[in-house]
Protein backbone atom coordinates (compact mmCIF):
# COMPACT_ATOMS: atom_id res chain seq x y z
CA UNK A 1 0.00 0.00 0.00
CA UNK A 2 1.25 3.40 -0.83
CA UNK A 3 -0.24 6.83 -0.43
CA UNK A 4 1.31 10.48 0.25
CA UNK A 5 0.16 12.24 2.87
CA UNK A 6 1.77 15.90 3.66
CA UNK A 7 3.93 15.59 0.72
CA UNK A 8 5.63 12.51 2.10
CA UNK A 9 5.68 8.74 0.64
CA UNK A 10 4.14 6.12 2.96
CA UNK A 11 4.57 3.23 1.23
CA UNK A 12 4.79 -0.49 2.74
CA UNK A 13 6.90 -2.07 0.57
CA UNK A 14 10.00 -0.26 1.09
CA UNK A 15 9.38 0.89 5.04
CA UNK A 16 10.58 -2.03 7.52
CA UNK A 17 8.01 -3.88 9.19
CA UNK A 18 8.42 -3.22 12.98
CA UNK A 19 5.42 -5.16 14.60
CA UNK A 20 1.87 -5.91 13.96
CA UNK A 21 -1.76 -7.10 15.79
CA UNK A 22 -5.26 -7.81 14.53
CA UNK A 23 -8.28 -9.09 16.18
CA UNK A 24 -10.83 -11.45 14.50
CA UNK A 25 -10.66 -13.13 11.09
CA UNK A 26 -11.18 -10.67 7.70
CA UNK A 27 -15.22 -11.90 7.74
CA UNK A 28 -15.94 -10.17 10.48
CA UNK A 29 -17.37 -6.40 10.72
CA UNK A 30 -15.16 -6.10 14.21
CA UNK A 31 -11.86 -7.50 12.47
CA UNK A 32 -9.10 -5.25 12.08
CA UNK A 33 -5.54 -5.39 11.76
CA UNK A 34 -2.64 -3.18 12.55
CA UNK A 35 1.32 -2.56 10.82
CA UNK A 36 3.57 -0.71 12.47
CA UNK A 37 6.49 0.71 9.98
CA UNK A 38 9.37 2.86 9.55
CA UNK A 39 10.41 4.66 6.50
CA UNK A 40 14.26 4.52 5.34
CA UNK A 41 14.00 8.17 6.43
CA UNK A 42 13.37 7.18 9.96
CA UNK A 43 9.12 8.23 9.79
CA UNK A 44 6.83 5.88 11.07
CA UNK A 45 3.30 4.96 10.59
CA UNK A 46 0.38 2.77 10.82
CA UNK A 47 -0.93 0.55 8.07
CA UNK A 48 -4.90 0.06 9.62
CA UNK A 49 -7.57 -1.81 7.98
CA UNK A 50 -11.20 -3.28 9.69
CA UNK A 51 -14.91 -3.85 9.24
CA UNK A 52 -17.51 -2.23 9.30
CA UNK A 53 -17.99 -2.10 12.79
CA UNK A 54 -13.98 -0.81 14.10
CA UNK A 55 -12.66 2.65 13.82
CA UNK A 56 -12.09 1.97 9.85
CA UNK A 57 -15.18 2.28 9.42
CA UNK A 58 -16.54 4.63 6.82
CA UNK A 59 -20.24 5.69 5.57
CA UNK A 60 -21.33 4.24 2.65
CA UNK A 61 -24.25 6.37 2.71
CA UNK A 62 -28.05 5.72 3.94
CA UNK A 63 -27.03 4.83 7.59
CA UNK A 64 -24.03 2.35 6.07
CA UNK A 65 -20.56 1.73 6.76
CA UNK A 66 -18.11 -0.13 5.17
CA UNK A 67 -14.79 -1.45 6.22
CA UNK A 68 -11.30 0.46 4.85
CA UNK A 69 -7.60 0.49 4.95
CA UNK A 70 -5.64 3.67 5.55
CA UNK A 71 -2.15 4.60 6.09
CA UNK A 72 -1.26 7.11 9.24
CA UNK A 73 1.87 9.06 10.04
CA UNK A 74 2.74 8.98 13.80
CA UNK A 75 5.21 10.63 15.58
CA UNK A 76 8.35 8.81 17.26
CA UNK A 77 6.23 8.98 20.82
CA UNK A 78 2.72 7.93 19.10
CA UNK A 79 4.90 4.69 17.64
CA UNK A 80 6.80 3.56 21.00
CA UNK A 81 3.22 4.16 22.74
CA UNK A 82 1.41 1.72 19.94
CA UNK A 83 4.47 -0.53 20.39
CA UNK A 84 3.81 -0.82 24.50
CA UNK A 85 -0.24 -0.98 23.97
CA UNK A 86 0.16 -3.52 21.67
CA UNK A 87 2.82 -5.95 23.68
CA UNK A 88 5.46 -5.55 21.05
CA UNK A 89 8.72 -7.67 21.74
CA UNK A 90 11.20 -5.91 24.28
CA UNK A 91 14.02 -6.77 21.55
CA UNK A 92 12.41 -4.41 18.66
CA UNK A 93 11.03 -2.14 21.10
CA UNK A 94 14.93 -1.52 22.34
CA UNK A 95 15.99 -1.63 18.69
CA UNK A 96 14.08 1.04 17.54
CA UNK A 97 13.43 3.45 20.59
CA UNK A 98 16.84 2.92 23.14
CA UNK A 99 17.15 6.21 23.22
CA UNK A 100 12.77 6.95 24.98
CA UNK A 101 13.30 4.33 27.49
CA UNK A 102 15.30 3.61 30.70
CA UNK A 103 15.71 0.54 33.20
CA UNK A 104 13.48 0.69 35.82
Amino acid sequence: MKRVINKKVYDTETAKLIGEDSYGFPTDFRYWEEELYITKKGNYFIKGEGGALTSYAVSCGGGSSSGSCIIKPLSKEQALNWCQEHEIEVNVIEEHFQDMIEEA
